[in-house]
């Protein structure tokens, strides 16, 4: 099994940056150094790793990823700042079209 890591970056414009790889330590100094210039990060540093989740199976940490890109920031923080509760709440589906709306 391989391990992969999905990991959420903060950026010098308090930004978020989210990714996935087999190498944190090289993926996070490609980051800092400006190895590619088209990156989301490139002119967003200095950059802080913020939260980081190991997976053994490469297709769950895609799907993990996937899954933190289409989170709010503050469910993103909740995340980072490992609060649950906060989580929890911020996952409650309020959408007008909800089965416990109707």
């Amino acid at each position: 099994m391989k391990t992969m890591y999905v990991y959420i970056l903060k950026c010098s414009d308090d930004s978020f940056y989210i990714g996935v790889t087999n190498d944190l330590e090289m993926r996070f100094e490609q980051h800092t150094q400006g190895v590619i210039r088209s990156c989301y990060t490139f002119s967003r540093r200095p950059l802080k790793i913020l939260f980081y989740e190991l997976f053994n199976d490469p297709l769950s940490a895609i799907l993990f990823e996937k899954k933190l890109k289409g989170w709010s920031k503050k469910k993103k923080q909740a995340l980072i700042d490992s609060n649950w509760d906060r989580l929890k709440v911020l996952s409650v589906c309020r959408n007008d079209s909800h089965s416990r709306n109707a």
